[in-house]
């Protein structure tokens, strides 16, 4: 029932679509048999199909683990490498002239006026030129020992505000190896955040880009009083005389230099031991202020140790490309994965790949480019659609649809993906599908928080069902706590459900200087045991995979005393081809709930035009008209997910502007920030509510 509802529909003579079934049948039946005895996929199958957790006892509650780390979690990548500066000593080693971070020159940057007057910045790239790991680990001892001269100590915090880019990994590498604490930020976060993170942490040291430090540091830097030293990592920046007097702004090559002729004789006492700070992650809360996560050595070790098994074959021939921000948990413990195995990391223009929720724009595009086929292109298209789709569900694969039919959109990746991982936000069961059959490749989704050093759980590459996350990763264990106030009980049936909590070595240490928040979120066990206590809601499988379903924070009491969890209606409507992003919003003195969507232009305009509704971008959203016909379209979808009458938006806002990390009305990793969207939208809630709210 599930594929059906994500097929696509066709316009096809029903005659001829009988004839057309009736070759496929044929083909399938002449096909199945060599396919099943020259192909690998009957073990994926067969694996598919296996159980891939299970509790570690018969007691409501009780943990579940990986099959494969039932009475021992993983923690050690390799034998006697507990620290990071040892498995990337272990890696050069392994791996010494092989090619390891990859940036493509930059042969032409133009300003491209948008018809909005945006400018983007259109750039040009060449080809990718490469370091070996030698280069790297070479440039990454220069730096940590030219650190050093600069007078950072072992211990002390030192932070990064850059964009993703080969320098970030070499940064980082010297802080690991001179056991300095690396503090990450967001090239995205706004002014104030920053200055809280590099106040709180007493930082004397940043290391930036030139267009960082000329736009968002420029503004800030008189409110860090601590700030010594600003390295670039991009050569000297055109203008230094701006900057308060006592700051000396170098450059990363400069500071390398300086390494090289420094007399190190002195350092290998300051090497770090596992439980040491490697770093202190800055989190865009969804509310208030960043948290930085202390996350020890030990804790990324366990973190990729969990995350790397879950990736069959990986090694020498593989390249992963880096555009996420690596700021972000889940790229640096990718790119960490991809290092400690000798897989190469090509970096990407945050202009050619970086954009919010990239797979879930992806799937629109396409399917925009569907629509404006030939009529018979398109129903070719979607019969192969709907056909590889029938043949996923069931396990098996389709070499030919793959090479007549979707070789031209798997093009658009450059045709060698073989594997996608998406985590952050949950990708809707349609998208995943979608990426499945025009990429030909598995698509994995994970969970895992910044406090969790980005693990948690992975689905493994023959796993084609969709809406999961998979099974517990080989580091970690996770159990689920009884949540009474939102109805989730681990004796629930079919399935357990409640509170997801993770515990194994990957738990982190805590918060920076916030004993309180730390006490909240952590626990530890009779065993010792460090769990964390996540405020997402999720239920296991048989098979002992896990599925998110709800969020404690987003749940709303209604004045008739139901209660909506916003978390849940959004995920019910985010993806309709009409809406590009949502936030449901629910008050205790009212007994429905209302909505804030940003249109998809496309979809929206579109509708106007058969609704015979002519105006402006602008005057389409504020039309109430308007507002009424998309209300109709998320009640129609609001009923196919089975949400409750009360959980269905009665009024909603169409907003003309998306929502961006810039308007600060979503993270950086685009999770909605309700409590600045409420402020943004207060006059729209007292509308929609009528004008006496309390």
């Amino acid at each position: 029932p599930q594929a059906a509802k994500m097929k696509l529909k066709h316009n096809i003579n029903p005659v001829l679509l009988q004839f057309i079934n009736f070759i496929i049948l044929v083909y399938s039946l002449i096909t199945y048999i060599p396919w099943y005895i020259f192909s690998g996929s009957r073990q994926a199958i067969a694996k598919a199909k296996q159980v891939k957790a299970k509790p570690v006892n018969n007691k409501p509650g009780g943990a579940y683990r990986s099959v494969n780390s039932l009475h021992c979690l993983a923690s050690v990548l390799y034998p006697g490498c507990d620290t990071l500066d040892k498995v990337f000593k272990y890696a050069k080693t392994k791996f010494k002239d092989k090619k390891l971070l990859g940036t493509r020159e930059i042969l032409k940057e133009e300003d491209e006026i948008q018809p909005s007057g945006k400018v983007f910045k259109k750039v040009i790239l060449g080809k990718y030129t490469w370091l070996s790991y030698e280069d790297v680990y070479v440039k990454a001892v220069n730096f940590g020992n030219g650190l050093a001269v600069l007078g950072q100590q072992p211990k002390t915090n030192i932070a990064i505000f850059c964009e993703t880019r080969a320098e970030w990994m070499i940064a980082a590498q010297a802080c690991f190896m001179c056991n300095y604490q690396l503090v990450t930020l967001y090239a995205t976060l706004g002014g104030p955040a920053i200055v809280h993170g590099l106040n709180e942490t007493e930082v004397t040291t940043i290391i930036t880009s030139k267009e960082l430090m000329q736009t968002k540091l420029k503004e800030i830097v008189s409110q860090v009083p601590l700030l010594r030293h600003i390295i670039t990592v991009d050569g000297k920046p055109t203008t230094w005389s701006e900057f308060p007097k006592g700051v000396i702004v170098h450059t990363m090559a400069s500071v390398q230099a300086m390494g090289a002729k420094a007399d190190t004789g002195s350092r290998q006492q300051s090497r770090p031991v596992p439980s040491d700070i490697a770093v202190i992650m800055y989190t865009s809360g969804s509310t208030g202020v960043p948290k930085g996560v202390m996350i020890s050595h030990c804790n990324i070790i366990a973190g990729i140790t969990g995350m790397a098994e879950r990736i069959p074959n990986l090694g020498e021939k593989d390249i992963y490309i880096g555009y996420l921000p690596l700021a972000h948990v889940l790229e640096l413990s990718a790119e960490l994965v991809c290092l400690s195995h000798g897989c190469r990391i090509g970096y990407s223009s945050p202009q050619t790949l970086a954009d919010q929720e990239i797979m879930d724009r992806i799937y629109k595009n396409v399917m925009n480019k569907v629509n404006e086929m030939t009529s018979f292109q398109r129903n070719l298209f979607i019969l192969a659609y709907n056909y590889k789709m029938e043949q996923i569900s069931k396990g098996y694969t389709t070499p030919l649809c793959d090479s007549l039919i979707f070789r031209k959109v798997r093009m658009l990746l450059g045709g060698k993906i073989r594997i996608l991982l998406c985590g952050g936000a949950p990708l809707s069961a349609a998208t995943q599908r979608f990426m499945n059959i025009c990429f030909c490749c598995p698509v994995g989704q994970g969970y895992g928080l910044t406090e969790s050093a980005g693990a948690g759980t992975i689905t493994e590459v023959w796993d084609y069902t969709t809406g999961r996350v998979g099974a517990p990763l080989v580091c970690c264990e996770i159990k689920l706590m009884n949540w009474e106030e939102g109805g989730y009980y681990n004796t629930d049936k079919p399935y357990p459900r409640g509170e997801i909590l993770i515990g194994g070595q990957n738990v982190t240490v805590g918060y920076y200087k916030n004993e309180v928040r730390t006490k909240k979120d952590f626990t530890v066990d009779e065993n010792g045991q460090r769990w964390l206590h996540t405020g997402d809601i999720g239920e296991f499988h048989q098979d002992g995979c896990l599925k998110i379903i709800d969020r404690k924070k987003d749940l709303v009491k209604l004045q008739a005393g139901e209660y909506v969890s916003l978390g849940k209606v959004e995920a019910a409507l985010k993806n309709l081809p009409l809406v590009d992003n949502i936030c449901a919003y629910a008050s205790s003195f009212h007994s429905y709930v209302i909505g804030f969507v940003v249109p998809n232009q496309k979809e929206l305009a579109e509708l106007a035009r058969k609704k015979g509704f002519k105006g402006t971008w602008e005057e389409i959203c504020n039309s109430p008209e308007m507002e009424k016909e998309v209300l109709k379209v998320l009640a129609e979808a609001a009923m196919a997910a089975n949400l409750e009458k009360f959980e269905i938006p009665v009024k909603i806002r169409l907003s003309p502007d998306p929502w961006t990390p810039e308007t600060g009305l979503v993270t950086d990793a685009f999770k909605l920030k309700r409590k600045e969207l409420t402020a943004y939208y207060q006059m729209d809630i007292d509308r929609m509510y009528g004008k006496n709210v309390k």
